[in-house]
């Protein structure tokens, strides 16, 4: 797949038809992660103890990470768009696949850490390959206009996502809004197929293994990039997984159910 060259730019960004297209398709990823952990959650307190939906939760959290540097690195060398068409591919098939098992059985805790495993892998190349497509869409005075863009679609799919997993959660199970989060994930492919993007200057050619090294290099020598990321690690792992799970349980016991679930996490959006 062979990146196509945008034109300079003749209107502002929320004019432009590309940036509008890579727009819907990461909304519409966005929404589809937002559904999916919820049903994830709600699946994995409704089939196992606390713990075990904690361990669940868990094993999602740990390769995002643990391997979010290399996801970096491997969007570096095979192109951003590539990258977030296959991650957004593999993560739609994993959720259906698991759906599929929901729907025809009752399987219990192990396709829930599986499917929990390969989301947060495909999840550490996804997001900074998601992160390095804005420069390549747009000219540099449009930029700050397409990140603001971005980060409306982050909060929209949260206030949105949550909701409306809850409520697939309460017409048809967890099998029903894992469908819903495939379904969501899916939409985003053929748009983001009819994406162009630009090329950025080469830079010299070095290996992976130089690049992964370089980039833990400079983390660990900056003043504010290296504890602002041991921070936002602390945070994710001390604050995200015992949310999920904790909102879960107190929901199901107090009778509010996924829906009401839903509505909480909104909130936060």
């Amino acid at each position: 797949m062979t990146a196509t060259l945008v034109p300079p730019a003749t209107a502002h960004a929320h004019r432009d038809p590309n940036v509008l297209r890579w727009l819907a398709a990461y909304t519409s990823s966005m929404l589809g992660d937002s559904v999916y952990y919820l049903a994830l959650s709600w699946a994995a307190v409704q089939a196992g103890t606390p713990a075990q939906a904690g361990l669940v939760m868990s094993v999602g959290a740990l390769p995002r990470a643990v391997l979010m540097l290399g996801g970096g690195v491997l969007a570096d060398r095979l192109g951003p768009r590539r990258v977030v068409i296959g991650s957004d591919a593999v993560r739609c098939a994993a959720v259906l696949a698991v759906a599929a098992l929901l729907f025809a059985t009752s399987p219990g805790l192990w396709p829930l850490a599986l499917l929990a495993l390969v989301f947060g892998t495909v999840d550490a190349v996804f997001m900074p390959a998601v992160g390095a497509l804005p420069a390549r869409l747009t000219e540099k005075d449009q930029l700050a206009r397409v990140q603001g863009m971005r980060g409306l679609a982050i909060r929209l799919s949260s206030v949105v996502g949550a909701p409306l997993g809850g409520l697939a959660v309460a017409l048809g199970g967890a099998a029903a809004a894992f469908l819903l989060a495939g379904a969501l994930i899916a939409v985003s492919v053929p748009l983001l197929l009819a994406v162009r993007i630009r090329d950025l200057p080469t830079a010299a050619k070095t290996t992976a293994w130089s690049d992964l090294a370089a980039g833990l290099r400079y983390i660990r020598r900056h003043r504010v990039l290296g504890p602002l990321m041991a921070a936002i690690a602390l945070g994710d792992l001390g604050f995200v997984g015992p949310l999920n799970v904790g909102l879960t349980l107190l929901c199901d016991r107090r009778g509010w159910g996924a829906s009401g679930m839903g509505w909480i996490l909104a909130g936060f959006g």
